[in-house]
Formats: structure tokens, C-alpha cells, sequence
């Protein structure tokens, strides 16, 4: 009898054990631009939901867009993925934007909360770019292939696929509601609860999911993945730019500081780190170079300000025009375009005064600023020459007047080795 009870006992919490892990749901945030940090993060979230057996991932999703290799990457994770994504455009205002489209239609069950949007698929190419004939001809290819590709996805979970091209050719943004009508997305819950119930049942590559009451387990970002996703922001990067200016701009004029030269060094490395990732415009580039060229002229040549003035005004546009302003997701905002404008300017004028100040002062060391010094006569003084003693140094000395040994004298002139003095005025009483 006590034998049977104890298998009935492991029975039960065997059942019991397969039932609370059955009913596991693991999820995720997706908030920003996509980009490399994010595929990374996605990928390993589906190998911890599937180690731990949950019944699928969901994804909550708010993107203005991003990158269209990093979208390809996470596009093919939900395709091998071993258990059912669902990817869910979240909470009330959220936008599942140009990368957005992809990733939500690609995933097993899309979802949007109430007054959410979807749409505008433009693409977005990798590293730098210009904007000349031949950029355009690989933009238009770009999106050929952009639109080729979205269609193969809603074709494969069978959604839409004229819609998907219009998002990616015209531009096109819809809300939740139309979303669902036009068969882009499968579900409409305002929140997880509610999208958990309606799951519930829903048949999923020939499996029935159960998690209706599932427990759900969030799986964070790693810290390396939050500085990495944190990084490939264009504000992240404008910041860097300016610091690696500054430090390298401060160094050059106060050689030996160190510090300065090692934080601008260690800032402008990351920067052309980030700068093979995030689309940049090549014209744009250029300018800041070009303005970096100048900081560091104006250090060396005395230009009365123009070069740095100069150097300001190529800063400003090259700002303006480093990151492609077609995408949301890339944009550099005016709020950190003008005020760091305006501290560069500020940290030139400064460096500028500073130098100037510098040139105004008196001569503290050298040969010129012996010029108006005392000295004391050691050995007579004449034409022909003799000697001085003057700050612990004995020097040749010549006067067109005669002067005597101990007589203090004035130098007024410098010829090679040999001063040139005269007898120092005396001071009269009033």
C-alpha cells in the first residue's frame, strides 16, 4: 500500500511539474531602433524560452524602424525558432515602424494593442552613404529586394502581402484596427493578460497552445546588451564625436596633458566602431572631418577666430546631414544638433581666447626676456666689452659708456652671447 501511495504521490507531482512548465510563457521588450544589439538579444531570449521548455515567446514591439540586415537576422531566427513567437505591438501608442513591419509579420501570431500603427517599411542599408546617381541606383535595388522580401514573408505566414509591399514601396501606415481587417496582424489585446486568453487554443504548426493563466517569466537583457543596443543610437554616437574633439583638440593644445588625448582617443575609436554600423551619410562625414581639420588648425595658425568660425559652421552642417533624416529611427534631433553646435563653439572660442591671452603676454623665459633686467657690473665695461652678473650667470657685456665694477646697469639689448647695457637711472627722492 505505501508503495503504491508513493507512486501515486510522484504521479501527481510529476503531472503536476510537466503542467506548471507547459504553462510557461517567456517574454521580452523591443523598445528603439533595431539593430545588432537587438537580433543578439532576440536570439538568445528564444534559446532560454526553449531550454526552459515555455509554450512560445511573446515579443512586446515598439520601433520606429532600423536596420535592414539586423531585420534580416531576426526575420530568420523566427523562422528556426523551435517554439512559436508572437509578436505583440505594445502598449496603446506604439509603432511597429519600417523594421517593425518585418519583424511583426514575420512572427508566428502578430498583435497590436488598441491604437497602435504599422507601417512605413523603407529600408535602411548598412555603413556610410552618399547621394549621388549611383547611391540612388543601389537605394532603388535596396528596395526592390526590401519589397521582394516582405512579400515572401507574408506569404509564408499567410497575411497580406500586397499591404506589406505598399509599406515598403509607398510608405503605407495603418492603425491596429485596419491592421486586423486587411489581415496584416491575427490578433487585437489591449495587454499581455488579454493576449495570453486569446491565445489560448490557438493551433500553432499543428500544436494547440495552452496559456490561458500561464505564468509568465521575463527574460532580460544582458548588461552587454543593454550598452550595445544603448550604443547604436546616433545621440550616442553625436556625444562621442564631440568628446573625442574635444579631448584631441585640448591635448593638441596642451601637449602632455594625457588625459584629455587618452578619452578622445578611446571615444573616437568607438565612434569609427559605430560609424560601420549606423547609416551614415558620406557628405555629412566629410564636413565633420572638415570641421575637425579646422579646430585643429586653429590651434596651430593664428587666424583671429576665421578658421574656427569656419570649422563651426562645417560642424553644424556636417551634423545635420551625417545620419540618413529619411529614417525616424536614425534621426539626429535639432535638440542635440544645436546645442552641441553651440559647445563646440563655446570650447573653440575658448581654446582660441586662451591661445590669444597667451600671445599677449609678457615674455617670462628666453633670451628676450632678459631685456630690461638688472645686472651688476664684474669687471669694467666699455666699447670693447666686459662682464655682467645677472640671475647667477656671468655674461659679456658692452655700453657705449664707461662703467665700473660694482655699478649696477640695465640691459637693453641682446647680441649673440654679449648684452648690450647701460648705467641703470637712479632713483631721486621727491
Amino acid at each position: 500500500m505505501r508503495i503504491w501511495q508513493r507512486m501515486l504521490v510522484a504521479g501527481l507531482l510529476l503531472q503536476a511539474a510537466m503542467g506548471l512548465r507547459a504553462g510557461t510563457v517567456a517574454t521580452i521588450q523591443v523598445k528603439g531602433p533595431i539593430g545588432p544589439a537587438t537580433a543578439s538579444y532576440i536570439a538568445r531570449a528564444i534559446d532560454v524560452a526553449a531550454n526552459e521548455q515555455a509554450v512560445c515567446l511573446v515579443l512586446q514591439l515598439d520601433t520606429p524602424g532600423g536596420l535592414l540586415d539586423s531585420t534580416k537576422e531576426i526575420v530568420d531566427t523566427f523562422y528556426s525558432a523551435p517554439i512559436p513567437v508572437v509578436v505583440h505591438v505594445a502598449p496603446s501608442g506604439a509603432n511597429a515602424g519600417s523594421a517593425g513591419v518585418f519583424i511583426t509579420m514575420a512572427a508566428d501570431i502578430a498583435a497590436m494593442a488598441p491604437n497602435t500603427s504599422i507601417g512605413a517599411a523603407h529600408p535602411v542599408s548598412l555603413g556610410p552613404g552618399g547621394s549621388d546617381k549611383g547611391d540612388d541606383v543601389m537605394k532603388q535595388k535596396l528596395e526592390n529586394f526590401a519589397s521582394s522580401y516582405i512579400e515572401a514573408i507574408a506569404q509564408k505566414r499567410g497575411r497580406n502581402a500586397e499591404w506589406a509591399k505598399s509599406a515598403v514601396r509607398e510608405s503605407a501606415s495603418i492603425t491596429a484596427e485596419k491592421a486586423l481587417e486587411l489581415r496584416v496582424i491575427d490578433l487585437i489585446a489591449a495587454d499581455l493578460p488579454e493576449l495570453l486568453g486569446m491565445l489560448d487554443g490557438r493551433e500553432v504548426r499543428g500544436k494547440a497552445l495552452h496559456t490561458a493563466g500561464a505564468q509568465t517569466v521575463p527574460v532580460p537583457m544582458l548588461a552587454r546588451e543593454r550598452l550595445f543596443q544603448m550604443l547604436w543610437r546616433p545621440e550616442v554616437m553625436f556625444i562621442l564625436m564631440l568628446v573625442a574633439i574635444y579631448g584631441i583638440i585640448a591635448e593638441l593644445n596642451n601637449p602632455g596633458a594625457i588625459f584629455p588625448g587618452v578619452v578622445g582617443a578611446i571615444a573616437l575609436i568607438i565612434v569609427l566602431y559605430m560609424s560601420a554600423v549606423l547609416p551614415l551619410n558620406i557628405a555629412g562625414l566629410a564636413l565633420i572631418l572638415l570641421a575637425v581639420g579646422l579646430f585643429v588648425l586653429e590651434v596651430f595658425v593664428p587666424s583671429h577666430g576665421i578658421l574656427g568660425v569656419g570649422g563651426v559652421i562645417a560642424f553644424f552642417l556636417g551634423a545635420l546631414m551625417l545620419f540618413d533624416r529619411g529614417n525616424p529611427a536614425f534621426r539626429l534631433s535639432l535638440a542635440y544638433i544645436i546645442p552641441g553646435t553651440l559647445l563646440t563653439a563655446a570650447f573653440v572660442l575658448w581654446v582660441v581666447g586662451a591661445g590669444l591671452r597667451a600671445q599677449r603676454l609678457p615674455v617670462k623665459t628666453g633670451r628676450e626676456a632678459m631685456i630690461g633686467q638688472p645686472a651688476v657690473v664684474t669687471e669694467r665695461i666699455d666699447s670693447r666689452g666686459g662682464r655682467v652678473f645677472v640671475e647667477g650667470e656671468s655674461w659679456n657685456a658692452v655700453s657705449d659708456v664707461v662703467i665700473e665694477p660694482g655699478q649696477s646697469v640695465q640691459i637693453v639689448g641682446l647680441e649673440g652671447l654679449t648684452l648690450k647695457v647701460q648705467p641703470k637711472p637712479e632713483r631721486r627722492n621727491p
